[in-house]
């Protein structure tokens, strides 16, 4: 009985509360737990996708291809390098990566020569600075000399390069008197003070009846100056914007003088870098050894000019295999001998050398023969004769045979070609052949 009037009880209270209020309590419920609910599904499943996106995240690896290291390319920014150094344009450690140092290097390089400041050389602008530097490491004093006449250290080297070139005479070279037996060191000396001097021609063995013979247009060495040349050269391309192309080829003659300096400066730093490996031997040792291809190979050069050019190498050939020297080792030699050849300007030494390699069947280097001929340095001028040279490099390279000058310029051997073959000459006669007796050469220990 009185558990049901309790319950009565309860039931009376119950109906006599509001009835709004109670239905009002009993949504904001149902609507709280399911808002509430919800907010919490969506939090709990943001978390989750927030963990999933960070583990993928911290999990993911990206592959970044880097292209293969080019060789050439990275020894020629490495010899830029130094030369830039050189010359007192910071460029840092000689690594061949272009990098910051590197192109601020350039461009200070480029202000000091007023060609625009772009950071990054030109061929003509890299021909000048590494030609000027090779030119600064193999004169010796008169490098000395010069820096301390311009005031502006090795800087200035470059802007009295460049004023030779153009036909500044301000300063000459001249011999200095030393003891008997030391080599020569050639200083610079004002223009008007030069005294002209005959240069002494080596002892011959025996004598003979040509050495009776006078020669009025004796000038004291090989002829004019190939580094000269180049330098007045390189100031042309200077003015034209770049070198010339096959596409804007109009000066077929220019453009292959072009060429032949450009030759010229990889053939000195292939030779010094051969050089670099020989122990024990200095510069001045190198200069006095390769001074023997002068006299040795002094009649080869000579047929350059009267005899065609199967003939002289036929000839040459035979002076190799009376010369007691293995193929490789006369190879290595000659390389070097010819960077020492056009670094101090003596073009029997340079021709020798070069004719060497061509017999040897490095055939690529009969460029330079072509070149030597087609303007008369260190023989007649001959570009009738010049033809075969050039055809039998370019025929090489064409077949396969790996190019040693600008190995990196695709379309260099197809101006060549072009700039050779636009008007052809007569060809000489084929002599009878001969085989002179072998001279003694210098030899290197190389590796």
């Amino acid at each position: 009985m009185v558990s049901k009037r309790i319950m009565m009880a309860a039931l009376a209270a119950s109906v006599a509360l509001p009835a709004g209020r109670a239905a009002a309590d009993f949504a904001d419920g149902l609507v709280g737990g399911l808002v509430g609910g919800a907010v919490s599904g969506i939090i709990v499943n943001e978390s989750a996708k927030a963990r999933e996106r960070k583990r993928t995240t911290t999990t993911t690896t990206r592959r970044v291809y880097r292209a293969p290291v080019n060789t050439v390319e990275r020894q020629q920014v490495r010899e830029t390098q130094t030369a830039l150094n050189y010359f007192g344009f910071p460029a840092g450690t000689p690594d061949g990566v272009r990098g910051r140092n590197t192109r601020n290097a350039v461009s200070q390089f480029q202000g000091h020569m007023s060609y625009p400041m772009t950071g990054y050389l030109a061929d003509y602008e890299r021909q000048f600075l590494i030609s000027s530097y090779y030119r600064a490491q193999s004169s010796g004093a008169a490098t000395s000399q010069l820096i301390a006449q311009r005031g502006q250290g090795t800087r200035g080297l470059l802007h009295a390069y460049r004023d030779e070139a153009v036909g500044v005479p301000t300063y000459a070279a001249a011999p200095v008197p030393q003891a008997q037996g030391q080599s020569r060191v050639m200083a610079a000396v004002p223009q008007a003070a030069q005294v002209p001097q005959a240069e002494p021609q080596p002892q011959a063995q025996t004598q003979t009846a040509s050495s009776a013979l006078p020669n009025l247009m004796a000038s004291g060495g090989d002829g004019p100056s190939l580094a000269s040349h180049c330098n007045q050269v390189s100031l042309i391309t200077n003015s034209n914007g770049g070198f010339v192309t096959e596409a804007s080829l109009s000066d077929a003659r220019f453009a292959l003088n072009e060429q032949f300096c450009l030759a010229r400066t990889y053939a000195i730093a292939e030779g010094e870098t051969i050089a670099a490996n020989l122990k024990g031997v200095t510069p001045e040792q190198l200069e006095d050894q390769c001074r023997a291809f002068g006299p040795a190979m002094r009649d080869y050069v000579s047929a350059l000019s009267l005899n065609e050019r199967d003939a002289v190498i036929s000839d040459v050939r035979g002076f190799v295999l009376q010369s007691g020297q293995s193929p490789a080792q006369l190879a290595g030699t000659a390389k070097v001998c010819l960077s020492v050849g056009y670094r101090i300007d003596n073009m029997n030494v340079a021709l020798g050398s070069g004719l060497l390699l061509t017999a040897l069947g490095e055939e690529a280097y009969g460029e330079l023969m072509g070149h030597h001929l087609n303007e008369g340095f260190g023989t007649t001028r001959r570009p009738d004769l010049a033809l075969a040279w050039y055809d039998g490099a370019v025929t090489a390279v064409e077949k396969g045979a790996e190019p040693v000058f600008a190995p990196g310029n695709s379309e260099r051997n197809s101006l060549i070609r072009k700039a050779a073959f636009q008007s052809k000459g007569a060809q000489a006669p084929k002599p009878e052949e001969t085989v002179q007796p072998a001279s003694t050469l210098p030899t290197f220990s190389l590796d």
